[in-house]
């Protein structure tokens, strides 16, 4: 199924307990990381970039900024706003995490090639991050998303909606959670 009009989101609200600092305003090679998703969207074939913050509160360019109050429930609760967000002409998502800052624009215009109502990214065979639902599932996706599990609960209950699509090749998915992983991106410009 040919779509014209997919949405970007990026989940960029947390405080990055393990970190020390939220990663949205982590830099790498200059840029801020929620900057780097909101390009890696809109290069990837996303209009509008829609970015859900929440720890930190900054001006982000080329995106819909949505502050989300109830942050510290978890990712669920962004999530949640983020789908709410997304204009009604919205055929699909694209749903990305700030803190993958190796995931690819191939990756989601992948995704979105892909046709499936429900895309997964998946390296090494296994599914990561970034996922599309298409419209139809925005509030089931919402109404599964509690705590900090995102759309995990939908992904489980629902396996044979999802097109898995392989993006070995296409970028990294490892993400930064602690000051080691950014010592290592700093150091050798790449995550183990």
């Amino acid at each position: 199924m040919k779509r014209f009009n997919v949405a970007g989101l990026l989940l960029a609200a947390g405080g990055g307990a393990r970190l020390g600092t939220p990663k949205a305003l982590v830099e790498y090679e200059g840029e801020r990381l929620v900057d780097r998703g909101v390009r890696l969207l809109e290069t990837g074939g996303c209009h509008p970039v829609v970015v859900v913050l929440g720890a930190a509160t900054v001006p982000v360019r080329g995106a819909v900024v949505v502050q989300n109050p109830s942050w510290r429930e978890g990712m669920g609760s962004s999530l949640r706003l983020g789908l709410a967000a997304l204009p009604p002409g919205a055929e699909a998502v694209v749903v990305a995490l700030v803190d993958q800052p190796f995931v690819t624009a191939e990756a989601v215009a992948a995704l979105i090639a892909s046709g499936g109502e429900v895309a997964v990214a998946t390296y090494g065979g296994a599914r990561r991050n970034p996922v599309l639902f298409s419209r139809g599932h925005f509030a089931e996706v919402a109404g599964m998303a509690v705590g900090d599990v995102g759309a995990r609960p939908f992904l489980k209950a629902y396996p044979e909606l999802i097109t898995d699509v392989p993006c070995d090749g296409l970028g990294s998915p490892a993400d930064i959670d602690t000051p080691e992983d950014l010592k290592l991106l700093s150091v050798s410009g790449e995550l183990e």
